[in-house]
């Protein structure tokens, strides 16, 4: 028996058939007959593990499972049963024999590279293919009990962290000093050691300590505060920046357990903040609190943007909120679960109706240039009656 997991956090079979069956609903609503499951997140998703391999699914028929190796961890980690193979080719004959070889087929093209998919286009002998990309996005919307409980446990881990950088966070010490503790605290209470994030040149580290310059510096990412990295090559994170008094440290931690990712940031300061950043902190706290009150099933992403925005406006941060000039995003909050950037997304044209499973990440921050940045970044689980918090880390700012 494989010794690097705990059987409790295997997916169970039953939840591996709901997924699949989810996705045969999708495809035979959009007249797709067999789906081609090639990205390894997707592929822990409806299988339970990643070792590589092909998912084929059929809508008629069900599941194939090709394994390439390890096909003794696949064998311990995944319910459905394994078919083999030494090379991928080989998947077209045993498609045939089983009576799912397809007319209509489709694959995950917002991740699959053009080669690939072109490749895969002649092993079938298929003139095109279609997109399956929005069906599985909306198959993993809806969390299970047994995904949050996943959630619950990567929470766990933030606490460890932000609770161990309230005895590192001192002035003269270097962000980069700050986040590898931070990293080496996570990893000893069970942090997989990395987060996924869907799409082209996607990057996400698990840890952003960032501190007045540094947080105000824009990347290409599509983040509000990215830091500004120790080399051009990867251009976000911390940096060698050192902590002075009264200008907040922002420590925005991603936990992953499990596969499940969390993403939660807090402030940290050595001494009485600057007043600069008194009313924003303010602000976002308002934001939070009237989220929490307004948001449950039924409620629509946009109207949650709006409130927000408003209350923004009112307070006449609205140049700062969520980035300054052209690093201003245009989000509040995005969905998580294998990957950090899953739906639904809270914006002011996304309309999304809250449903009670849904899992997402609520950030209003402002930045200052010149000074600094602020804000929090908590997570929520979507229910009938409200939202639920996902960690037990108070939100308030932290003195050291």
């Amino acid at each position: 028996m494989l010794k690097t997991l705990n059987t409790g956090d295997l997916t169970p079979k039953i939840e591996v058939d709901a997924r699949i069956d989810k996705l045969r609903a999708g495809m035979a609503a959009s007249g797709i007959e067999l789906a081609i499951i090639l990205q390894n997140v997707d592929i822990l998703y409806f299988t339970g593990t990643l070792q590589r391999g092909v998912l084929a699914v059929s809508a008629d028929h069900g599941p194939a499972f090709f394994v390439e190796k390890s096909i003794y961890r696949a064998h311990i980690e995944t319910p459905l049963e394994i078919i083999p193979i030494k090379r991928d080719k080989e998947v077209k004959d045993i498609l045939l024999e089983k009576k799912m070889y397809p007319a209509r087929c489709a694959m995950e093209l917002d991740v699959v590279p053009v080669a690939i998919c072109e490749r895969w286009k002649s092993l079938l002998g298929l003139t095109e293919v279609g997109d399956l990309s929005a069906i599985i996005r909306d198959c993993r919307l809806i969390k299970s009990e047994f995904e949050i409980e996943q959630f619950r446990r990567s929470g766990e881990i933030c606490e460890r962290v932000f609770e161990k950088a309230k005895t590192i966070v001192k002035e003269g010490i270097r962000e980069v000093d700050i986040d590898a503790e931070l990293l080496a605290e996570g990893r000893k209470w069970g942090h997989q050691g990395l987060l996924r994030m869907r799409g082209l040149n996607q990057e996400m580290m698990s840890c952003y300590v960032t501190h007045g310059y540094s947080t105000t510096v824009t990347s290409g990412a599509d983040v509000p505060i990215s830091g500004i990295g120790l080399t051009h090559a990867i251009g976000q994170g911390a940096s060698v920046n050192v902590v002075r008094h009264g200008i907040p440290v922002i420590i925005d931690y991603g936990g992953g357990y499990n596969g499940y990712i969390t993403d939660e940031t807090r402030a940290y300061a050595t001494g009485p903040l600057k007043e600069v950043f008194h009313k924003p902190f303010e602000v976002s706290r308002d934001i939070i609190d009237g989220t929490t009150a307004f948001a449950k099933e039924g409620a629509d992403a946009t109207e949650i943007f709006d409130r927000a925005f408003k209350r923004v406006k009112a307070a006449g941060l609205e140049d700062h909120f969520m980035g300054y000039g052209e690093g201003q995003v245009s989000f509040i909050g995005h969905g998580l679960g294998l990957e950090i950037n899953e739906l639904p997304v809270i914006t002011p044209r996304h309309k999304t109706i809250l449903k009670e499973g849904m899992v997402f990440a609520f950030e209003p921050k402002f930045i200052f240039p010149g000074e600094g940045a602020i804000g929090i970044e908590v997570d929520f689980v979507v229910r009938k009656d409200g939202l639920e918090r996902l960690t037990k880390t108070p939100l308030d700012i932290v003195y050291v």
